[in-house]
């Protein structure tokens, strides 16, 4: 799976795949216009994989863009009571505003980060702080969203657990994400899980 495009200021791209030897993969992104000039990332991934881990994480993306406009933590809630009779997921919700920053939250263990150029292999500039549990099992009681400042020329990274710690290390930022997302996939998934990654620039005002 292959996605990428483009709205308001952010460029992004998603490439993911299914666990070898399965027909479906249980990681899903979810790209949408969120008004006011705010964009929402979502990156799922149901447990385990296959048919009920893909079923899980299609309740979830079907949620997300149903409520687009409620805020992080409302959204997690209501995936969780939607996921309630499903595997579960975990999930990582981030959102570009018109601020110049970005709002994240985090159930699980996709990971996400925001990536600057610097000498030597890129700077991570934050990294969502992921409380434990379980969307659609065990959810936390207090969930917090963090808001953290990006730059134009930054880049948010979002991935699941099918995809090694290391994969922004030797990413080149100078390439679009299309090319991003489709480097790491092929250099940093496991063959044990299904995999996806997100890749979202801040690309500044158009003139």
């Amino acid at each position: 799976m292959h996605e990428d495009g483009l709205i308001g200021t952010v460029e992004w791209a998603a490439a993911g795949r299914a666990l070898p030897g399965q027909r479906v993969s249980g990681d899903r992104v979810v790209v949408l216009d969120a008004g006011g000039d705010s964009v929402l990332f979502a990156v799922v991934d149901g447990l385990g994989h296959g048919p009920a881990a893909a079923e899980a994480a299609d309740r979830a993306a079907q949620v997300l863009s149903d409520n687009r406009a409620e805020p992080l933590d409302v959204l997690a809630l209501l995936c969780h009571r939607a996921l309630a009779e499903t595997r579960g997921a975990a999930l990582t919700l981030a959102l570009f505003d018109s601020g110049d920053r970005v709002h994240w939250l985090g159930v699980g263990n996709v990971e996400s980060r925001i990536v600057a150029a610097a000498p030597g292999k890129p700077a991570v500039r934050a990294a969502a702080l992921l409380t434990a549990g379980i969307v659609g099992y065990r959810l936390p009681q207090n969930l917090q969203t963090q808001t953290v400042p990006v730059r134009v020329g930054d880049l948010l990274l979002m991935a699941t657990d099918g995809i090694v710690a290391d994969f922004a290390d030797t990413i080149d930022l100078a390439r679009p994400t299309s090319e991003i997302t489709a480097d790491i996939l092929a250099d940093h998934s496991k063959n044990t899980d299904d995999a996806l990654v997100l890749a979202a620039r801040h690309r500044g005002p158009t003139t």
